[in-house]
């Protein structure tokens, strides 16, 4: 399985609010920090605000910083609210139109695999993610 950029960048976005103590930080410094673009990390910041992991604020004094605290964001969750589609295969779609499958095993055995995936990131949350966390700061350059 493989994620999409979207929630790869979702990722991202709160590894480095994360391992921020000292407040907000702009779009443009994580950005920078990621060598990702501004522009799609806007729509990334914007869907992580309306899912309520991040608290966004415009004007003096503005920013985004983590709506929640690392402990508390399951990472199962952000895979689940980040990606659009889990379907690994056509047949898990209702409108699948596969020949074999009212009789093949594969959707079985993919769909305990998916199961497996999601159960290993229910054990993980944000907080796992911060860790070396001297060392994350120094590669993306930022001070915490």
């Amino acid at each position: 399985m493989k994620l999409t950029r979207f929630t790869d960048y979702s990722l991202r976005v709160l590894i480095y609010l994360g391992l921020k103590d000292d407040g907000r930080v702009t779009i443009r410094e994580i950005s920078d920090a990621y060598g990702i673009s501004r522009n799609h990390l806007m729509k990334v910041v914007s869907l992580l605000t309306r899912m309520g992991y991040l608290d966004a604020r415009r004007g003096p004094g503005g920013g985004i910083a983590l709506a929640r605290a690392p402990r508390e964001i399951v990472i199962a969750d952000v895979v689940r609210d980040m990606e659009e589609d889990l379907n690994l295969v056509e047949c898990f779609c209702e409108e699948g139109s596969c020949a074999i499958k009212p009789i093949c095993q594969l959707r079985n055995v993919l769909s305990q695999a998916l199961t497996a995936y999601l159960s290993t990131l229910e054990r993980y949350t944000l907080l796992d993610l911060l860790k070396p966390r001297t060392k994350l700061i120094e590669v993306l350059g930022m001070t915490a």
